[in-house]
C-alpha cells in the first residue's frame, strides 16, 4: 500500500484450531459478531463475498434493527445495544460484494462488484479503512491479489475439531507481522497482524 490509498483490514472472529464456523455451520461459539467492528477503528466502506451477504449477514443485521420479536428469534436472545449500533451503522454504510451471479440486492447502500478489480479501486477512492467482513473465500481471494492490509482477529477459547477454515483458500505462503496482542472478555485473544509484501 502506498501513500494515500485506503488500508484493507479484515476482522474476524475464529475458533483456536482456526474455524470460522463449525462442523455443522455452527457459529454458536461466538457471542456477537458485532465484536468485530470494534477491532478496525474508523471505516467508511465494508467489503464481502455474496456468500456471506446473501448467507447470513443481510438477515442477522436486518433483524437485529427489526422489532425485539423477530430479533430475538434471529439471535436466540434479545439483541445486544452494540448489535443494533452495529447494524445502525451497517444499514448506512457503503457496502461491495464481490459476487458474479447477484443481481438485485436489498439494501441501497450495496453496489455489487464483478471482479478483484473492481475491489482494488476502492483503494484510490477518498476515505477512511475499509473493513473486509469475509468470509473466508473473501479474504483468501483479497490476500491473493494483494490487496489485504491488516488481518484482525478474535481467537475464541474453542476447538471445533473441523469446519469452515480461516484460511482454507490461501494457495500460497503468507508472511505477517505482528503488531498487536490483547487479552479480551471470556477468554479470547485479540491479534493484529500486519500482511507483509
Amino acid at each position: 500500500m502506498s501513500d494515500g490509498q485506503r488500508t484493507f483490514i479484515a476482522a474476524l472472529q475464529v475458533s483456536l484450531d482456526g474455524y470460522v464456523r463449525g462442523p455443522d455451520d455452527e457459529g454458536d461459539w461466538v457471542d456477537s459478531w458485532a465484536d468485530a467492528l470494534g477491532l478496525v477503528g474508523p471505516v467508511d466502506a465494508f467489503v464481502l463475498g455474496r456468500g456471506m451477504f446473501d448467507g447470513r449477514y443481510e438477515a442477522y443485521w436486518d433483524a437485529a434493527l427489526a422489532d425485539p420479536e423477530t430479533g430475538s428469534e434471529m439471535f436466540g436472545r434479545a439483541p445486544y445495544s452494540r448489535e443494533v449500533e452495529y447494524a445502525q451503522l451497517a444499514h448506512e454504510t457503503p457496502h461491495v460484494v464481490l459476487s458474479t451471479t447477484m443481481t438485485e440486492p436489498s439494501w441501497p447502500n450495496v453496489r455489487i462488484a464483478r471482479d478483484v478489480a473492481e475491489i482494488a479501486a476502492l483503494r484510490d477512492e477518498p476515505g477512511q479503512a475499509v473493513y473486509v467482513v469475509g468470509g473466508p473465500g473473501l479474504v483468501a481471494t483479497l490476500m491473493g491479489a494483494g490487496l489485504l492490509d491488516e488481518l484482525r482477529l478474535i481467537v475464541q477459547p474453542v476447538i471445533l475439531g473441523g469446519g469452515t477454515p480461516l484460511f482454507g483458500g490461501v494457495t500460497r505462503r503468507q508472511p505477517l507481522e505482528l503488531v498487536a496482542a490483547a487479552p479480551g472478555a471470556g477468554g479470547r485473544v485479540d491479534l493484529t497482524y500486519r500482511v507483509l509484501r
